[in-house]
């Protein structure tokens, strides 16, 4: 899928409803094909970003685990070692 979708559950902070916008609209951008859509397009967009956060905010504050909430810290921490080892080899 669109590799700038970021899991957002069960982390420590809880995902802000900023970050639940912005995975809604790199969502709806894959979906529709369009970076920024066109004026005629552009209330379509935003429809589908605003119905995506409601269901995504939907099916965060729904979601239940028993294992303990990740920390954001380290998670990307892990995240720019491994970018760092993948985009060193050439």
């Amino acid at each position: 899928m669109c590799r700038s979708i970021k899991t957002l559950f069960n982390f420590q902070p809880p995902a802000s409803d900023d970050e639940i916008r912005a995975a809604s609209r790199q969502f709806v951008r894959k979906l529709s094909g369009f970076t920024s859509p066109s004026k005629a397009n552009e209330p379509a967009f935003e429809r589908a970003v605003d119905e995506m956060y409601t269901a995504a905010r939907r099916l965060m504050d729904s979601l239940v685990t028993t294992a303990p909430p990740r920390d954001r810290d380290d998670v990307a921490a892990r995240a720019r070692v491994r970018a760092a080892e993948r985009f060193a080899r050439t």
